[in-house]
Protein backbone atom coordinates (compact mmCIF):
# COMPACT_ATOMS: atom_id res chain seq x y z
CA UNK A 1 0.00 0.00 0.00
CA UNK A 2 2.80 2.28 0.31
CA UNK A 3 4.79 2.89 -3.04
CA UNK A 4 6.38 5.84 -1.92
CA UNK A 5 8.53 8.31 -3.05
CA UNK A 6 12.34 9.58 -2.84
CA UNK A 7 13.38 10.04 1.09
CA UNK A 8 16.05 12.26 2.36
CA UNK A 9 19.00 10.93 3.40
CA UNK A 10 19.56 12.24 6.86
CA UNK A 11 18.88 10.74 10.11
CA UNK A 12 16.92 12.83 11.28
CA UNK A 13 14.49 12.28 8.47
CA UNK A 14 15.70 8.10 8.67
CA UNK A 15 14.26 7.92 12.53
CA UNK A 16 11.10 9.48 11.48
CA UNK A 17 10.33 7.43 8.68
CA UNK A 18 11.25 4.16 10.92
CA UNK A 19 9.12 5.53 13.25
CA UNK A 20 6.30 6.35 10.67
CA UNK A 21 6.99 3.01 8.76
CA UNK A 22 6.43 1.27 12.05
CA UNK A 23 3.11 3.21 13.33
CA UNK A 24 1.77 2.61 9.29
CA UNK A 25 2.89 -0.71 9.73
CA UNK A 26 0.65 -1.72 12.53
CA UNK A 27 -2.47 -0.34 10.73
CA UNK A 28 -1.81 -2.19 7.53
CA UNK A 29 -1.79 -5.22 9.62
CA UNK A 30 -5.47 -4.17 11.78
CA UNK A 31 -6.83 -3.66 7.98
CA UNK A 32 -5.67 -6.73 6.55
CA UNK A 33 -7.18 -8.69 9.83
CA UNK A 34 -10.46 -6.58 9.97
CA UNK A 35 -10.91 -6.62 6.17
CA UNK A 36 -9.50 -10.40 5.33
CA UNK A 37 -13.08 -11.53 4.00
CA UNK A 38 -13.94 -8.42 1.92
CA UNK A 39 -10.68 -8.70 0.52
CA UNK A 40 -11.08 -12.63 -0.53
CA UNK A 41 -14.45 -11.44 -1.69
CA UNK A 42 -13.10 -9.17 -4.20
CA UNK A 43 -10.66 -11.45 -5.21
CA UNK A 44 -13.05 -14.17 -6.10
CA UNK A 45 -15.32 -11.15 -7.96
CA UNK A 46 -11.96 -10.85 -10.20
CA UNK A 47 -12.85 -12.11 -13.94
CA UNK A 48 -10.28 -14.08 -14.09
CA UNK A 49 -10.36 -16.78 -17.25
CA UNK A 50 -7.57 -18.81 -15.35
CA UNK A 51 -6.26 -18.68 -12.01
CA UNK A 52 -2.94 -16.81 -12.34
CA UNK A 53 0.47 -18.13 -11.74
CA UNK A 54 2.46 -15.07 -11.81
CA UNK A 55 1.27 -11.96 -9.47
CA UNK A 56 2.28 -8.80 -8.86
CA UNK A 57 1.21 -7.03 -5.50
CA UNK A 58 2.19 -3.20 -6.08
CA UNK A 59 2.38 -1.26 -2.94
CA UNK A 60 2.23 -4.46 -0.79
CA UNK A 61 2.45 -2.96 2.65
CA UNK A 62 2.92 -5.97 4.81
CA UNK A 63 1.43 -8.37 2.57
CA UNK A 64 -2.12 -7.39 3.44
CA UNK A 65 -3.03 -8.59 -0.18
CA UNK A 66 -0.22 -11.06 -1.03
CA UNK A 67 -1.53 -13.28 1.58
CA UNK A 68 -5.30 -13.47 0.54
CA UNK A 69 -4.21 -14.08 -3.36
CA UNK A 70 -1.27 -16.94 -2.10
CA UNK A 71 -4.56 -18.50 -0.48
CA UNK A 72 -6.98 -18.16 -3.20
CA UNK A 73 -4.45 -18.93 -5.86
CA UNK A 74 -2.22 -22.58 -4.38
CA UNK A 75 -0.06 -22.99 -7.40
CA UNK A 76 0.92 -18.49 -8.10
CA UNK A 77 3.95 -17.28 -7.19
CA UNK A 78 3.69 -13.24 -6.01
CA UNK A 79 5.90 -10.82 -6.18
CA UNK A 80 5.21 -7.70 -3.62
CA UNK A 81 6.62 -4.40 -4.43
CA UNK A 82 7.13 -1.57 -1.90
CA UNK A 83 9.06 1.33 -0.73
CA UNK A 84 9.22 0.55 2.47
CA UNK A 85 11.90 -1.81 3.60
CA UNK A 86 10.35 -2.29 7.18
CA UNK A 87 7.08 -3.12 5.35
CA UNK A 88 9.22 -5.78 2.87
CA UNK A 89 10.83 -7.64 6.12
CA UNK A 90 7.16 -7.52 8.30
CA UNK A 91 6.11 -9.40 5.07
CA UNK A 92 9.02 -12.00 4.87
CA UNK A 93 8.86 -12.75 8.27
CA UNK A 94 5.14 -13.68 7.86
CA UNK A 95 5.75 -15.42 4.75
CA UNK A 96 8.33 -17.84 6.84
CA UNK A 97 5.92 -18.13 9.65
CA UNK A 98 3.32 -19.36 7.14
CA UNK A 99 5.53 -21.92 5.15
CA UNK A 100 5.09 -20.03 1.69
CA UNK A 101 8.37 -18.25 1.48
CA UNK A 102 9.16 -20.29 -1.33
CA UNK A 103 6.08 -18.35 -3.32
CA UNK A 104 7.05 -14.65 -2.31
CA UNK A 105 9.76 -12.44 -4.00
CA UNK A 106 9.89 -8.92 -2.57
CA UNK A 107 11.39 -6.12 -4.50
CA UNK A 108 11.98 -2.34 -2.84
CA UNK A 109 10.93 -0.20 -5.42
CA UNK A 110 9.46 3.31 -5.63
CA UNK A 111 7.24 3.22 -8.33
CA UNK A 112 7.42 7.15 -9.27
CA UNK A 113 11.24 6.90 -10.39
CA UNK A 114 12.07 6.57 -13.91
CA UNK A 115 12.93 3.49 -14.49
CA UNK A 116 11.53 0.03 -12.74
CA UNK A 117 12.95 -2.80 -12.05
CA UNK A 118 12.14 -6.67 -13.29
CA UNK A 119 9.08 -7.45 -11.95
CA UNK A 120 8.62 -10.29 -14.51
CA UNK A 121 5.47 -10.94 -16.86
CA UNK A 122 2.68 -11.13 -14.48
CA UNK A 123 -0.87 -12.18 -15.93
CA UNK A 124 -2.73 -10.63 -13.02
CA UNK A 125 -1.56 -7.19 -11.00
CA UNK A 126 -2.61 -6.40 -7.79
CA UNK A 127 -2.63 -3.10 -6.91
CA UNK A 128 -4.69 -1.80 -3.26
CA UNK A 129 -4.74 1.27 -1.75
CA UNK A 130 -1.49 2.08 -3.85
CA UNK A 131 -2.22 4.20 -6.88
CA UNK A 132 -3.31 7.07 -5.61
CA UNK A 133 0.32 7.94 -4.07
CA UNK A 134 1.88 7.41 -7.57
CA UNK A 135 2.44 11.57 -8.44
CA UNK A 136 2.20 10.69 -12.02
CA UNK A 137 -0.57 7.99 -12.36
CA UNK A 138 -0.58 7.60 -16.12
CA UNK A 139 2.88 6.96 -16.58
CA UNK A 140 2.46 3.98 -14.15
CA UNK A 141 -0.49 2.51 -15.45
CA UNK A 142 1.41 2.44 -19.08
CA UNK A 143 4.46 0.51 -17.33
CA UNK A 144 2.08 -1.77 -15.60
CA UNK A 145 0.16 -2.43 -19.34
CA UNK A 146 3.78 -2.83 -20.56
CA UNK A 147 4.72 -5.42 -18.34
CA UNK A 148 1.70 -7.27 -17.85
CA UNK A 149 0.70 -10.97 -19.95
CA UNK A 150 -1.47 -10.65 -22.90
CA UNK A 151 -5.08 -10.83 -21.58
CA UNK A 152 -3.75 -10.57 -18.17
CA UNK A 153 -5.79 -8.70 -15.63
CA UNK A 154 -4.93 -5.47 -13.75
CA UNK A 155 -6.88 -4.97 -10.34
CA UNK A 156 -7.21 -1.77 -9.33
CA UNK A 157 -8.83 -1.37 -5.50
CA UNK A 158 -9.05 2.30 -3.98
CA UNK A 159 -10.71 4.01 -1.01
CA UNK A 160 -13.49 6.11 -1.37
CA UNK A 161 -12.08 7.78 1.83
CA UNK A 162 -10.34 7.08 4.77
CA UNK A 163 -12.21 4.78 7.30
CA UNK A 164 -14.77 6.32 10.41
CA UNK A 165 -14.86 5.08 13.24
CA UNK A 166 -17.22 7.02 15.27
CA UNK A 167 -20.98 7.43 15.85
CA UNK A 168 -22.19 11.65 14.35
CA UNK A 169 -23.07 12.33 17.88
CA UNK A 170 -19.66 11.25 19.38
CA UNK A 171 -17.86 12.60 21.31
CA UNK A 172 -20.04 13.69 24.03
CA UNK A 173 -19.78 17.77 24.05
CA UNK A 174 -17.90 17.35 20.28
CA UNK A 175 -20.36 15.55 17.91
CA UNK A 176 -19.31 15.34 14.70
CA UNK A 177 -15.20 15.71 15.54
CA UNK A 178 -14.50 12.86 13.45
CA UNK A 179 -15.72 14.07 10.25
CA UNK A 180 -14.15 17.83 10.88
CA UNK A 181 -10.94 16.03 11.69
CA UNK A 182 -11.14 14.69 8.27
CA UNK A 183 -12.42 18.03 6.49
CA UNK A 184 -9.60 19.56 8.23
CA UNK A 185 -6.62 17.83 6.39
CA UNK A 186 -8.51 17.64 3.15
CA UNK A 187 -6.20 20.13 2.58
CA UNK A 188 -3.09 18.43 2.98
CA UNK A 189 -4.24 15.22 1.23
CA UNK A 190 -5.28 17.31 -1.79
CA UNK A 191 -2.01 18.16 -1.96
CA UNK A 192 0.32 15.18 -1.36
CA UNK A 193 -2.64 12.47 -2.83
CA UNK A 194 -4.67 14.08 -5.00
CA UNK A 195 -5.73 11.14 -6.99
CA UNK A 196 -7.41 9.43 -3.75
CA UNK A 197 -10.88 9.24 -4.61
CA UNK A 198 -10.48 9.50 -7.95
CA UNK A 199 -12.20 7.55 -10.92
CA UNK A 200 -9.82 5.03 -12.62
CA UNK A 201 -11.86 3.76 -15.04
CA UNK A 202 -11.00 6.55 -17.94
CA UNK A 203 -7.27 6.22 -16.70
CA UNK A 204 -7.46 2.63 -17.09
CA UNK A 205 -9.15 3.13 -20.88
CA UNK A 206 -6.62 6.17 -21.44
CA UNK A 207 -3.75 3.72 -20.38
CA UNK A 208 -4.78 1.30 -23.21
CA UNK A 209 -6.67 -1.39 -20.82
CA UNK A 210 -10.00 -2.84 -21.50
CA UNK A 211 -11.84 -2.63 -18.34
CA UNK A 212 -14.42 -5.04 -17.78
CA UNK A 213 -16.17 -5.07 -14.70
CA UNK A 214 -16.03 -2.59 -11.69
CA UNK A 215 -17.35 -2.62 -8.01
CA UNK A 216 -18.01 -0.36 -5.48
CA UNK A 217 -17.81 -2.18 -1.49
CA UNK A 218 -19.44 -0.67 1.61
CA UNK A 219 -17.70 -2.24 4.78
CA UNK A 220 -19.13 -2.11 8.09
CA UNK A 221 -17.36 -3.94 11.45
CA UNK A 222 -18.64 -3.42 14.82
CA UNK A 223 -16.75 -3.07 17.19
CA UNK A 224 -18.27 -6.02 19.44
CA UNK A 225 -16.79 -7.87 16.53
CA UNK A 226 -13.03 -7.72 17.19
CA UNK A 227 -10.98 -5.78 19.62
CA UNK A 228 -8.80 -5.07 16.69
CA UNK A 229 -11.61 -2.01 15.63
CA UNK A 230 -10.67 -0.27 18.85
CA UNK A 231 -6.68 -0.48 18.25
CA UNK A 232 -7.62 0.27 14.05
CA UNK A 233 -9.26 3.11 15.33
CA UNK A 234 -6.92 4.54 17.69
CA UNK A 235 -3.97 4.00 15.08
CA UNK A 236 -5.83 6.06 12.33
CA UNK A 237 -7.14 8.83 14.21
CA UNK A 238 -3.42 9.27 15.68
CA UNK A 239 -2.32 9.77 12.29
CA UNK A 240 -4.68 11.86 11.48
CA UNK A 241 -4.27 14.02 14.01
CA UNK A 242 -0.62 15.10 12.25
CA UNK A 243 -2.72 16.35 9.79
CA UNK A 244 -5.59 17.73 11.01
CA UNK A 245 -4.25 19.39 14.05
CA UNK A 246 -3.18 22.33 12.45
CA UNK A 247 -6.54 23.38 11.01
CA UNK A 248 -8.62 22.23 13.54
CA UNK A 249 -10.43 24.73 16.51
CA UNK A 250 -8.58 24.42 19.70
CA UNK A 251 -11.89 22.92 21.06
CA UNK A 252 -11.72 19.97 18.51
CA UNK A 253 -8.08 19.49 19.22
CA UNK A 254 -8.68 19.23 22.83
CA UNK A 255 -11.52 16.71 22.44
CA UNK A 256 -9.11 14.61 20.10
CA UNK A 257 -6.56 14.24 21.99
CA UNK A 258 -8.74 12.86 24.93
CA UNK A 259 -10.18 10.31 22.26
CA UNK A 260 -6.07 9.30 21.56
CA UNK A 261 -5.35 9.38 25.59
CA UNK A 262 -4.96 5.81 26.37
CA UNK A 263 -5.32 6.66 30.37
CA UNK A 264 -8.65 8.50 29.63
CA UNK A 265 -11.93 7.05 30.07
CA UNK A 266 -13.99 8.30 27.68
CA UNK A 267 -10.54 7.39 25.16
CA UNK A 268 -10.96 5.44 22.10
CA UNK A 269 -9.58 2.18 23.54
CA UNK A 270 -12.62 2.03 26.66
CA UNK A 271 -15.62 2.90 24.37
CA UNK A 272 -17.82 0.48 22.75
CA UNK A 273 -19.61 2.35 19.74
CA UNK A 274 -16.44 1.98 17.47
CA UNK A 275 -17.34 0.38 13.48
CA UNK A 276 -14.69 0.73 10.57
CA UNK A 277 -17.02 2.14 8.43
CA UNK A 278 -15.29 2.47 4.59
CA UNK A 279 -15.95 2.10 1.29
CA UNK A 280 -13.76 0.55 -1.13
CA UNK A 281 -14.36 0.90 -5.45
CA UNK A 282 -12.28 -1.97 -7.36
CA UNK A 283 -11.74 -2.11 -10.97
CA UNK A 284 -10.90 -4.84 -13.38
CA UNK A 285 -8.85 -3.58 -16.84
CA UNK A 286 -7.49 -6.56 -18.86
CA UNK A 287 -4.46 -5.99 -21.63
CA UNK A 288 -5.75 -6.56 -24.91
Amino acid sequence: MTPGHPRAAHPEHDHHHATDDHDLAEILDLDAELLADHTADLVDWLPLRTAPREILDLGSGTGAGTFVLLGRFPDAHVTAVDSSAGHLRLLREKARARGVEERVRTVRADLDADDWPDLGAPDLVWASASMHHMAHPDRALARVRELLAPQGLFAVVELDGFPRFLPAHAPEGRPGLEERCHQASDGYHAEHVPHRGADWGPMLSAAGFTVEDRRHVTVRIEGDRSAAVGRYAYGSLRRLRDTAAPALGAEDLEALDELLDTDSPRGLLRRDDLAVRTERTVWAARRP
